[in-house]
């Protein structure tokens, strides 16, 4: 028998998912692949999915694979650029302003991100000038960004120097005993998930003074290479103020505090105090609807929110003021599924306002304020058709509730009514960042919420959830965020502990996604961001608590909010 040595190819071949192959020298990177065809793509390609698993266009490619680019009109494209530019923005900072300290706070509807500086006085406009100018000329030099893996300690013992004590407190928890860091220009920090390689891909931002701090603009995905407008969301700010004030009452503003807390044994005042807070909050709200005497209770939010929960511990606080609501379920409006309009897809549109009966809804709130006998409706959802539901007759001064994601929408209700209603939005706006340069998504937070949700209450598998994100998304962004700033008051859901106690079961189900779909690598990324969150009991959540309408056992769930 003989035996022939072979001698290894030289080039490895990149299949894409149109068909085309890529050719090139083994080893070499997957983004020189890629620049063959980075012509044919609507938005900059920022990464790759090489076998099923993201990475970095500094990828090497050793054996013949498959490739999808990733671009910044996708999910993983958007966030790849937005935390590249957030780096530049702090390492051009860090040039300009060695005394101050960024901290970038929480996000904007438009595309952007609030920043808050500290350290030194607020910064002035030739100074915010100077700083957009230093990261243009940073993107023109077209720096590397350069990835380091260094010991856990041997971060910790770097930050620690630079006295970023919120660093070192989350490090501290860190499970796997090393870190991945990234520097420019000899300046290192810790971003949470893929970078883009170099500045030169970060063209497309602006930086604006705005309430004591300023704002750093990005585009979104549907745009990816323009800014939108910068729009004007004074109570949507006021409410991250608000949660951010809670936080300071707490002396909890980063994962790393969260952790501390929890290991120190000061879990059960972090849960008594943070519901007291969202009780005071509920408390005040009703207080208002009643000095108002309002017949219509407008509920709104997005996904996962806490809608359900919220509205029914605002009747109670209205109960307790003597006043006695109906419950009006936007849902029981739908049209005949036959009759709703169609998506960009082809699928019926639920989101759609005019998914709803809005001519009967009209007629019912008239008749039902105006003391009569109406017949409801009740929307059948295995059939997909409406049939007959309750009949009601209220009596003089009792309100009604309408709970639904177009509650905020101008056309939902007839204008005789809408100047005296009171709207009510409801969002999970959470604020608690791993650290001061890594925020933790609010969507996030809402697709773990949910996941938990659909698994308990529905069989629907962490896949399943992941898979119909994206659609959900969509309609909020179409139906819901537009009309947000039309509430009289806005409702922040999030509570400070959540993610510590949702951990325990989103991971389970996060680790059964298969390895070879679509939403194995969103799994894989919300496990590593879990990760980091120190686990806390479930048995201290109240039975009336937001985060029970998601792990279950919600003493709110069968509560009837009205007395006829």
């Amino acid at each position: 028998m003989s035996i022939t040595i072979v001698q290894p190819n030289k080039n490895v071949e990149l299949h894409l998912p149109d068909g085309r192959v890529l050719s090139g020298p083994r080893g070499a990177q997957v983004g020189e692949f890629l620049q063959q065809v980075k012509d044919d793509f609507k938005a900059p390609i920022v990464a790759a999915v090489i076998n099923n698993e993201i990475h970095e266009l500094s990828y090497p490619v050793d054996m013949e694979s498959r490739c999808t680019p990733v671009t910044m009109d996708t999910a993983d494209g958007a966030r790849i650029y937005r935390r590249s530019l957030v780096f530049l923005l702090e390492m051009a900072f860090a040039d300009l302003f060695p005394t101050g300290k960024l901290t970038i706070d929480h996000s904007l509807s438009s595309g952007g991100f609030y920043c808050q500086v500290t350290g030194r006085g607020e910064l002035l406009q030739d100074e915010l000038d100077a700083l957009k100018v230093h990261m243009k000329k940073l993107v023109d030099e077209d720096h590397p960004y350069e990835r380091k893996e260094i010991p856990a300690q041997e971060a910790i013992d770097y930050f620690n120097k630079l006295g970023y004590d919120d660093k070192v407190r989350l490090f501290a928890y860190r499970k796997k005993d090393y870190v991945t860091l990234y520097s420019l220009n000899g300046q290192m920090d810790y971003m949470h998930g893929y970078m883009v390689p170099s500045t030169g891909y970060l063209r497309w931002f602006d930086l604006n003074l705005i309430n004591g701090g300023f704002t750093i603009q990005f585009p979104r995905r549907h745009a990816p290479t323009d800014l939108e407008p910068m729009g004007n969301y004074p109570k949507l700010i006021n409410t991250f103020r608000q949660y951010g004030d809670w936080l300071t009452s707490l002396n909890i503003d980063n994962v790393g505090a969260l952790n501390d807390a929890v290991i120190s044994g000061r879990a059960d005042e972090l849960v008594l105090v943070s519901e007291a807070l969202h009780e005071q909050n509920v408390a005040e709200i009703a207080q208002q609807i009643a000095q108002k005497n309002s017949r219509i209770i407008l509920i709104a939010g997005p996904s996962s929110s806490g809608k359900t929960t919220t509205s029914r511990r605002l009747a109670i606080q209205l109960l307790a003021r003597g006043i006695s609501p109906y419950p009006l379920e936007l849902d029981n409006y739908f049209i005949d599924r036959a009759k709703t309009p169609l998506d960009s897809d082809g699928k019926p549109d639920f989101e759609n306002l005019e998914a709803l009966d809005l001519v009967r809804l009209a007629q019912d709130i008239e008749k039902i304020i105006s003391g009569e006998k109406v017949q409801l409706p009740r929307y059948n959802f295995k059939s997909g058709m409406s049939e007959a539901g309750d009949v009601i007759q209220l009596k003089d001064g009792q309100p009604l509730i309408l709970e639904g994601i177009h509650g905020m929408n101008p056309r939902l209700i007839s204008d005789r009514w809408s100047g005296s209603a009171f709207r009510v939005y409801v969002s999970a706006l959470t604020q608690i960042n791993l650290d001061r340069h890594n925020r933790v998504s609010t969507t996030d937070t809402r697709l773990i919420r949910r996941m938990v949700r659909d698994a308990r209450e529905r069989g629907y598998s962490a896949q399943q959830t992941i898979s119909r994100w994206e659609s959900v998304r969509r309609g909020e962004k179409r139906h819901i965020f537009p009309y947000q700033e039309n509430a009289d008051v806005m409702f922040n859901s999030a509570l400070v502990y959540e993610l510590s106690v949702l951990k325990g079961m989103a991971e389970p189900l996060l680790r059964q996604v298969p390895y070879r779909t679509p939403e194995y690598i969103e799994a894989r990324r919300l496990l590593a961001f879990l990760e980091w969150f120190m686990p806390l009991d479930a048995s201290l959540i109240p039975a009336n608590s937001i985060v029970r309408e998601f792990l279950g056992g919600s003493g709110l769930k069968d509560f009837k909010i009205w007395r006829g």
